[in-house]
């Protein structure tokens, strides 16, 4: 296009000087020189151009060669915050290619090493900080107010955040996704499999406030149906045993929410509780298929892959962290645990699907 305009050009200034040769010397000269000052415009134009288009396919690569660091505090290895981790990884990795570098710590339930992560996160100047559980999140809200942030496996950010006045929103440099499971249908599960149950015990860690938020709905969903209940709580993985065992002398059914440090010790759980033929109902898939009879749980791997196109969204696309509402898993599962429910003789209705084993 560029050849052609030029061509145009050149044959419509050498028109005019033939044109002007027909008349006067001076004519002439003037046509001439006219012909000559409009080649020089035309290749002047041409050249600025080619400059032009020359820089803007230089920003265009320059925009897609830019690479992304994010730091990743994980709290402890466990199955729900593997696949949160592994959903946000591949929703940055299918969206970004080479172009995205991570730095996956895991705080091995410590809330010390978390801070200690997420320090060392800030002074490496990371372009996303993904806080996976509470702890982290708490910890990276701690330490920066610039880099954004974005959660997962958080239940509920009002309460990690100690926000008041809750629009959806955090209006900071956080947001995320949550794995709140509708609890009020978690209750209707336990009454449907135990329509008999007196009294259920409600076991949750002390020193996690997304439990306890949890464990309250819980307990009003329990009031309206006139069951009576009991809390039990553990302040580390030191009580558990202990308190199981206090739980299951006085309670027909267990119930524990989305729990992180109940998540770690689910086989110690299973220790106390199996033999003692008390049945669990598990706020999510991981703590059933340690423990649990049953859950109504939603995908970890789907809310951290929604997480990681929210980074996308933030660092590719400019979008504001501060207005990005949190997220929530687009569909739960009601789910068993085939071995526990065979051993303690539960049979589940036919909408319930059966937790896949360990390979």
């Amino acid at each position: 296009m560029k050849k052609k305009t030029l061509a145009l050009l050149l044959a419509s200034a050498m028109t005019a000087a033939t044109l002007a040769g027909c008349g006067s010397d001076g004519a002439a000269a003037d046509g001439a020189a006219s012909a000559e000052e409009t080649v020089e415009q035309t290749d002047e134009t041409a050249a600025e151009t080619e400059e032009a288009d020359t820089a803007e396919e230089t920003g265009d690569s320059a925009a897609s060669d830019q690479t992304y660091s994010i730091g990743i505090c994980q709290l402890l290895e466990h199955p729900a915050l593997d696949e949160a981790t592994k959903g946000f990884e591949a929703a940055l990795t299918d969206l970004l290619g080479e172009n995205v570098t991570f730095d996956m710590q895991n705080a091995q339930g410590e809330q010390a090493n978390c801070a200690t992560i997420i320090t060392q996160f800030v002074t490496d100047d990371v372009d996303l900080i993904l806080a996976n559980a509470t702890a982290p999140l708490q910890a990276a809200a701690a330490a920066t107010n610039e880099i954004p942030i974005l959660g997962t496996s958080i239940t509920d950010y009002a309460t990690a955040l100690d926000i008041a006045d809750w629009t959806g929103a955090t209006g900071t440099n956080i947001s995320g996704t949550s794995d709140l499971a509708p609890i009020d249908e978690q209750e209707n599960m336990l009454v449907e499999l135990f329509p008999d149950a007196q009294k259920v015990g409600i076991l949750y860690c002390s020193a996690e406030p997304n439990s306890e938020y949890q464990a309250a709905l819980f307990e009003a969903a329990l009031d309206e149906d006139g069951i009576a209940y009991e809390e039990f709580t553990a302040a580390d993985s030191n009580e558990i045993q202990a308190v199981v065992t206090s739980a299951c002398e006085s309670c027909d059914v267990l119930y524990i929410p989305t729990d992180n440090t109940m998540a770690g010790s689910t086989e110690l759980i299973n220790n106390v509780a199996l033999p003692a033929g008390i049945p669990i109902i598990a706020g999510e898939e991981g703590i059933c298929k340690g423990c649990g009879v049953a859950t109504l749980s939603i995908s970890y791997y789907d809310i951290g892959y929604k997480a990681g196109e929210m980074a996308y969204d933030i660092l590719v696309n400019g979008a504001d962290i501060s207005t990005m509402e949190i997220q929530y898993a687009p569909q739960v599962t009601k789910e068993y645990n085939e071995a526990i429910c065979t051993e303690l003789g539960v049979t589940v209705p036919d909408d319930y699907k059966a937790i896949a084993a360990e390979e």
